[in-house]
Parts: C-alpha cells; sequence; structure tokens
C-alpha cells in the first residue's frame, strides 16, 4: 500500500500499522510519537492500516496529542479508582478542553481529601508502565464482560448501540474499559498530572437520574507546563466574575428567585446603563431607529417565524397546547420588529431600514448551562434587524461589522475576539427551515462579503441560525470557556415568511434580505467579560464609582461635600468617605474597590482652594483646581482608554 508521509510517498505491506512505520522512519520519532492521524483521523499506533492512506505520526509537541494523554490519564483515574474502591461503578471519562474526567457511582461518598490518596495509586499505574492493549469485540462480548463486572453504566452505554457494532476494549493490567480511543502505547507515558477536584453530575445530565460524582484532572506533557497552567489557574480564579462581581457588589443571586436570574446591584446597573446609553446614541448616529416592543405574545407569531417548530424548547411558554391562546415570553426581538416593517407599504426608496431596540430576552437554558452572567435566562441585548436590497447587502454587512469592532474596541475587548463563519449542517435538515439552494445562496454571499473583508473566521458546521449563516464574535472566559458575544446573521427566509415586500425601481415586488444583528451583545454577558477582562478595574468611563472624595479630617469635610457636590453636578459618578477614619485606611479601602481616582481633601486643600488627585495605582498630584481635574476625566473618558 501507499503512504503519504508529509511530501513523500513510501510503499509498505498492508496491515502495517502507524507505530510500525513511525519506527521505521526513526527510533526517536517512535519514542514521542503519541498516535497517528490516518486521513484527518486520530489512530492507535497499534492500528493496522490496509488502504493506501495520508499519515501524519502526531507527536507529544502536536496539539492533538493532549486530547489522546488526557483521555489515557482518565482511564489511569479509572483504574486507580477501581483498585481503592473495588464496589465503585465507572460510568464515562472523557478529555475536556483543559484535561479530563471520569463520572463514578460510589457505594461510600468520597471527598476532596481523598484525591490524594486517588493521585498516589495513579501514580503507581505510571510507574508500571502498562501496555494499553486494543482490541475489537462484538456487542455480544462487550456486554458479557460488563455483566460479569455489574457495571451498570457501561451496560447502558453499550445496550444502546446497533447490534452489529465493532466495539473497541482498552486494556492497561487488570484494567479493561470500553473505549473508542485512540490511548497512549503505555501508561508510563503520562509524565505530569494532578486531580484537581470532584464535583456532582447527574448520569447523563438528567437531574432524574442518580447523582454520580466526577473526578477532574489535568495532565501535561512537562511538570513546568503543569506549574505554569496553575499559575493561569490562580490568575482566573482572581478575575473570574462569578466570585469578583460579588466581592465588588456588581450583581447578586438568590437561589428562591431562580437559577439564571442575577440581581444587578446599583454598581452592577451603573455599568451597564453607561454601555446601554453610548450604545444606543451610537446607533443613532449611524442611522438605526429605535423600536419598543412587548415582551410576549401569542404562539400564533412564533409558528410564523418558524421559533414555535425549531426553538419551542427554549421558550418559556405559558397556558398549554389546548388553550384558545397560548403565549410565550420572546427569546428574541425579530419577529416583534418585522411587524414595524409591515406597518405600511415599502418602496426601494425606504431601503435600508435599520430597526434597532434594547431588548430584554428569556431563554430556558438547561440548568447544567448556566454560569454566572454569562449564561442567563434573562438578559438584554442591543438587538438589530436591518431590512435592504441584495444590491446593499455587502455595505450593510460592513457597516454592521464595524459597529461590532468598534464597540469591542471601545469597551477593550477587540484583541481577544475571534471569528466564526457558522453554517448549517446539511446533514441535520430538520434543524432548518429553507431549501438547500437558499442556504447555499445565503452561505456564498456571506462567504464572499466576509473574505472581502479579509476577516480571519473558522468555519462552524452546524452552528449557523435554523433561518440562515451567521458571523459569531467569540470571546473566552477566564477559564477558556468560549461563547459568542456579538452576531451577524444574513436571513433570505423570515421575510418570505411574514410576507414582508418592497416594491423596487422596476415596480415589481420584491422580499428584501434582512441582516440579524446587535452591536455588543448581551449587556450581562458583556459585563462578565469586563470584571474578567480588567480584574475589576475598570477604564474611567466603564467604572461605577469613578472618584471617591476623602475629607483628612472634619475640618474638611465641608470643603470635601462641596468639591464632591460640583463634580457630581458635572455628571461624574463620585462617592464620599467621611468616615471618622485614618486617610491611609480610606485610600485602602477606595483601592480595594478599584476606585479609579480618589481625591484627598485637607486643610492645605482648603488654604489653597485647590485638590490632591490621587489614582488607584498609587500617583498623586497636588495643587490641582477643579477645572483641571475635569479636563483630566474629560479628555481619559472620550478617549475611552
Amino acid at each position: 500500500m501507499k503512504i503519504q508521509l508529509r511530501d513523500e510517498i513510501r510503499e509498505f505491506k498492508k496491515g502495517t500499522t502507524a507505530g510500525e512505520i513511525a519506527k521505521s522512519i526513526s527510533e526517536g520519532l517512535y519514542r514521542v510519537a503519541v498516535c497517528g492521524k490516518i486521513d484527518g483521523k486520530l489512530v492507535d499506533l497499534d492500528m493496522p492500516i490496509e488502504n493506501d492512506c495520508k499519515l501524519d505520526i502526531i507527536t507529544t509537541k502536536d496539539d492533538e496529542a493532549k486530547e489522546v494523554m488526557r483521555h489515557t490519564a482518565a482511564h489511569i483515574l479509572a483504574q486507580a479508582v477501581k483498585t481503592i474502591y473495588p464496589n465503585a461503578m465507572i460510568s464515562i471519562g472523557p478529555a475536556t478542553d483543559d484535561g479530563y474526567y471520569y463520572d463514578f457511582d460510589f457505594k461510600t461518598p468520597i471527598s476532596n481529601d481523598d484525591l490524594a490518596k486517588i493521585e498516589n495509586e495513579m501514580k503507581k499505574i505510571i510507574k508500571a508502565n502498562f501496555e494499553i492493549k486494543r482490541r475489537e469485540v462484538t456487542k455480544k462480548q462487550a456486554l458479557k464482560r460488563a455483566k460479569e463486572e455489574d457495571e451498570i453504566y457501561k451496560i447502558q452505554i453499550i445496550e444502546e448501540l446497533p447490534d452489529d457494532a465493532v466495539i473497541t476494549e482498552y486494556t492497561q493490567g487488570d484494567f479493561t474499559d470500553v473505549c473508542r480511543g485512540p490511548h497512549l502505547r503505555s501508561t508510563g507515558m503520562i509524565k505530569a498530572f494532578k486531580l484537581t477536584k470532584i464535583a456532582g453530575a447527574y448520569w447523563r445530565g438528567d437531574s432524574k437520574n442518580k447523582m454520580l460524582t466526577r473526578i477532574y484532572g489535568v495532565v501535561f506533557d512537562k511538570k513546568s507546563e503543569m506549574d505554569e497552567y496553575f499559575v493561569r489557574l490562580e490568575e482566573a480564579q482572581k478575575r473570574d466574575h462569578n466570585k469578583l462581581g460579588r466581592e465588588l457588589e456588581l450583581f447578586t443571586t438568590v437561589d428562591y428567585i431562580g437559577q439564571g436570574l442575577p440581581i444587578l446591584l446599583p454598581k452592577g446597573t451603573a455599568i451597564i446603563q453607561t454601555m446601554q446609553r453610548f450604545v444606543e446614541d451610537e446607533e443613532t448616529r449611524r442611522g438605526w431607529l429605535r423600536t419598543k416592543t412587548p415582551f410576549m405574545a401569542k404562539s400564533d407569531l412564533y409558528k410564523i417565524s418558524g421559533h414555535w417548530d425549531h426553538y419551542r424548547d427554549g421558550m418559556f411558554i405559558m397556558g398549554n397546547e389546548d388553550d384558545k391562546e397560548v403565549y410565550a415570553l420572546r427569546p428574541m426581538t425579530c419577529p416583534f420588529q418585522y411587524q414595524a416593517y409591515l406597518n405600511r407599504a415599502r418602496s426601494y426608496k425606504d431601503l435600508p431600514l435599520r430597526y434597532a431596540e434594547t431588548s430584554s430576552l428569556f431563554r430556558n437554558e438547561s440548568s447544567g448551562e448556566m454560569h454566572g452572567l454569562i449564561r442567563v435566562r434573562q438578559f438584554t441585548i442591543s438587538e438589530g434587524h436591518l431590512m435592504c436590497t441584495p444590491e446593499q447587502l455587502e455595505d450593510e454587512f460592513k457597516n454592521c461589522l464595524e459597529l461590532a469592532i468598534y464597540m469591542l474596541k471601545c469597551v477593550g475587548l477587540y484583541e481577544d475576539a475571534s471569528y466564526r463563519f457558522s453554517q448549517w449542517d446539511p446533514n441535520n435538515r430538520e434543524k432548518y427551515i429553507g431549501t438547500e439552494e437558499q442556504w447555499n445562496e445565503a452561505q456564498n454571499s456571506m462567504e464572499k462579503i466576509l473574505d472581502k473583508l479579509g476577516i480571519d473566521y473558522k468555519v462552524g458546521i452546524g452552528e449557523a441560525a435554523f433561518y440562515g449563516p451567521k458571523l459569531d464574535i467569540q470571546i473566552k472566559n477566564v477559564w477558556g470557556k468560549e461563547d459568542t458575544l456579538i452576531t451577524i446573521q444574513i436571513d433570505q427566509l423570515l421575510a418570505e415568511k411574514f410576507g414582508m415586500e418592497y416594491t423596487d425601481r422596476d415596480g415589481q415586488k420584491k422580499t428584501p434580505v434582512i441582516i440579524h444583528r446587535t452591536s455588543i451583545g448581551c449587556y450581562e454577558r458583556t459585563l462578565a467579560y469586563l470584571i474578567e477582562k480588567y480584574a475589576g478595574a475598570f477604564p474611567l468611563w466603564l467604572a461605577p464609582v469613578q472618584l471617591k472624595v476623602i475629607n483628612v479630617s472634619e475640618k474638611s469635610e465641608d470643603y470635601a461635600r462641596e468639591v464632591s457636590n460640583k463634580l457630581f453636578a458635572q455628571g461624574y459618578r463620585v462617592e464620599n468617605d467621611f468616615r471618622s477614619e485614618k486617610v491611609g485606611y480610606k485610600i485602602r479601602q477606595a483601592q480595594l474597590e478599584k476606585v479609579p481616582y480618589m481625591m484627598v481633601l485637607g486643610e492645605n486643600e482648603i488654604a489653597n482652594n485647590t485638590v490632591t488627585l490621587r489614582n488607584r495605582k498609587g500617583e498623586e498630584t497636588k495643587g490641582l483646581s477643579i477645572e483641571q481635574v475635569i479636563e483630566i476625566f474629560n479628555k481619559e473618558i472620550a478617549e475611552k482608554k
């Protein structure tokens, strides 16, 4: 058979393994080889190759090796647990974006204190350097072994497979697990690992099932890489918006209100209000017209748009299907804003028509998906829908993208963003409306626009909205989890469903193209990313408290209050600290609250009718007039530093 190895094609006997080919190239390559990649698919090194193909040898230096190492570490964890707790039952143990986990059903609950004991057993397994052997079995054989070992969760997994499925089992020492692989050659190839925590996890993520114990871990090729990871982890913990947002009194949550329904406190509200005013003013400046639409509608509206068929599980519905009228809270604003377009007849002279709204939306996210302010059930979004002619599409899409980029730059998230071209999955047609021709036309239009604009994007198959492709602007939180912040979508389907038309130059009735877009996305999610980006030390224009006025003693309180009132009247967010505490203590308190500026006022300032301005870094400027402070603030706010 002919095997392409990079730029070289070599011949090998059929049945030769990827490991044997690696060894034929060099012993050094074989020693660091983790797995093979045949025509883009990862395989075990001992997998026989039967046909011509392209082969890459994946080594510890390649990114693909991480998943294989993590998966193998999960099996070592399971073997260690079964050695210490023979009555524990195993379920699943996948690799994750930054490590791995395995779910167990323990007869007696364990705690984080037990992790050291499990780690020590894992070290013994690694030191034993067990060869990891792969074998293919039938469903009947796999079920027989799982039943003999009384592994009820593995039995469920195997029983759901097709009767003719070829199942792979991996054995290391006296431990065998059903798994699709691939894995390392031996347990001794794991160099640096640590178990990080335990948590509860329902079997298959369903709260109706039993709660299992999930053990998390990380694994690295070198100890130095693991040390660097824990330094980053410590920094992430400091910046985690869930923790920091509560400490800085930006938001809170209450169990009896409900999961995914945060309470924005005055300081958090001040930041979002500042962003919202800025966004609305900028959208108006760019020709967007504001609407205000209902929070709910009858199911009739969602049936026309397609949300009822394609998004009903994500909606909060009031009433039963048998009721005369069934209402639902809106998960998005598009079908409401279309009614503004339909309010009267339209001509090509009306287009482009841009509607914007600061929309409160409601989505029935699953409990496992909730995370602080990043994923919630009620949120506010800078939403907009633009109706245009096909000839206007490119320019209008470009304008929407320019608006989004401008917003990202202003809040300081531009450098952290990446782009995903979200397309439909033609193999899962039930998720979408429209024909293949309509989808190809919409995706080709977007692809040409993105390529012309020079956008560096990744393609996300199956990530499109049910009615059209979209450009998603992605951001990662401090833990590395990626979510969409801003989206721009091309829709050639919903206008037709709602009967939206315009009279063109030739007098013919035509259907407009719709662009769905957000300018800064969901305000709550944006706030979460900003808390983490700045570790709570917001730039002056966004800071919930811009200035803390501090008096040195009781003698200077009246003067301090007079200065504070003048700055408050200028529109700055000012707080006073006139407590009978030492000045140093009050300054440290303001620094802990991450206030950008402090104004320390004593007898010298009264005598000279000046102020002393101190920033949160500790830099101090004496002898400033109020007018000079206003000039400094206005310049910094205008520049969005």
